[in-house]
C-alpha cells in the first residue's frame, strides 16, 4: 500500500464536512455528533487503500443526500473537481424533499450500486460497515428496541444489508468485504432472523 501524505485539500473538506452536518447526530440513544461517520469511513477509505479523493469523497458522501441535494453536489464539484463529486453522487440514493419511499430508494440504490465503479464502492462499503458496526453496537445493547428509529424497520434493513454484502462480495477490498459479511451475519444471529433477499 502506498503512503501519501494528505493535502489542504483534505482539510478543506473536513472543514466543509463539518459545516455541513455539525447540527446533526446519529440515530440512537446516544447523542453522537454524525460528523464522527465522516471521520471514520474517510479513514476506512484511506486505511484499505484508498486515494485521497476517495478519502475527500468519503468526508462528504452523504451531503448531497441530507444537506441541499443537487445544489451541494454542485458546490462539492466547484470545490473538488468531477472525480469527487461523481464519487459522491454514486453513494448518494436521494435527491428529493421529502424523501420517496424507503424501498423505492433502497431497491433503486442496490441496482445502482451493482453497475458502479470500483472506486465508489470503497466509499459506499466503507459507509455500510461502519454502519452495521453501529448497528450490531446498538443490538447488543439495546436489543430489538433499535429497529423503531429505522425506516425499513427489522426485517427489511436485515435484508438490505444482507443485498449490500451480496453486491460488496464481487468487490476487490477483502478484508473490508468480508468484515461487513461477519457483522451482517452477526446481526442476523443477534435479530433471530433468517435470510431473506431483497
Amino acid at each position: 500500500m502506498t503512503s501519501f501524505p494528505l493535502s489542504d485539500r483534505y482539510k478543506k473538506a473536513l472543514d466543509m464536512a463539518f459545516d455541513l452536518h455539525r447540527e446533526q447526530s446519529r440515530k440512537g440513544a446516544k447523542e453522537i455528533p454524525y460528523f464522527t461517520h465522516l471521520m471514520s469511513v474517510s479513514a476506512l477509505v484511506l486505511e484499505n487503500g484508498g486515494s485521497e479523493e476517495q478519502a475527500i469523497a468519503a468526508l462528504l458522501h452523504d451531503a448531497v443526500e441530507d444537506q441541499g441535494g443537487y445544489e451541494t453536489l454542485k458546490l462539492i464539484e466547484s470545490e473538488f473537481g468531477t472525480e469527487i463529486a461523481q464519487i459522491v453522487d454514486g453513494c448518494t440514493d436521494s435527491y428529493k424533499k421529502p424523501k420517496l419511499d424507503w424501498d423505492v430508494r433502497k431497491k433503486a440504490y442496490l441496482e445502482k450500486l451493482k453497475t458502479e465503479s470500483d472506486v465508489v464502492k470503497l466509499v459506499s462499503l466503507a459507509d455500510k460497515v461502519h454502519n452495521a458496526r453501529a448497528i450490531l453496537r446498538d443490538l447488543e445493547e439495546e436489543g430489538d428496541a433499535i429497529w423503531a428509529r429505522f425506516n425499513g424497520g427489522k426485517a427489511r434493513t436485515v435484508s438490505y444489508y444482507q443485498s449490500l454484502a451480496n453486491i460488496f462480495d464481487k468487490a476487490p477490498y477483502p478484508s473490508l468485504k468480508m468484515e461487513l459479511r461477519d457483522l451482517v451475519e452477526e446481526i442476523i444471529t443477534i435479530a433471530n432472523l433468517r435470510e431473506t433477499g431483497l
